[in-house]
């Protein structure tokens, strides 16, 4: 631990900002009740925190989350999208599993930070997956690591069609 410590503070950030990835092939089903509000069920995968740190800042005062019409939910039988942190360790993917048949349909997946898209920083571990997208069909993919909060909000608003 004190390695990667001592390695993060010499590199600094590894990840590059890149741009959110919208899969074209479902963002364009978008009903137009979605448009305005968002239900999102978060589910941690697995991950360092990092990225549901990030998460808990998008609902706080300065950003304001709710503003837009989004909330989390505790089911996700009310959830219409699947917010995934973390790279999908071997314990969590049956629970992965289930959230997402929980869910009605239509339903979106979307994938936060390096971890959930392609297992980031822990690719190749032994008891992890290359990210969420093995298990779950990923429609929206947030880089970085983590990502921050406007990068989250600015997604989200992408799928809703609104812009910030």
């Amino acid at each position: 631990m004190l390695r990667l410590l001592l390695q993060t503070i010499k590199m600094g950030r590894l990840t590059e900002k890149g741009k959110v990835r919208l899969v074209p092939r479902r963002s364009s089903g978008l009903p137009k009740s979605f448009r305005q509000s968002l239900q999102i069920r978060h589910l941690d995968c697995g991950s360092c925190n990092g990225c549901d740190w990030e998460l808990t800042a998008t609902i706080n005062s300065l950003y304001d989350l709710q503003h837009y019409g989004i909330d989390f939910v505790a089911s996700p039988r009310h959830a219409d999208l699947l917010m995934c942190t973390g790279t999908g360790t071997a314990q969590l993917l049956n629970a992965a599993h289930k959230t997402y048949e929980a869910m009605a349909r239509p339903k979106w997946v979307m994938a936060v930070g390096d971890c959930a898209i392609d297992g980031g920083f822990f690719k190749g571990a032994y008891a992890s997956k290359e990210g969420i997208g093995e298990v779950l069909p990923v429609d929206i993919k947030v880089p970085g690591c983590p990502p921050t909060p406007d990068d989250l909000i600015k997604a989200l608003l992408e799928i809703m069609g609104k812009n910030k």
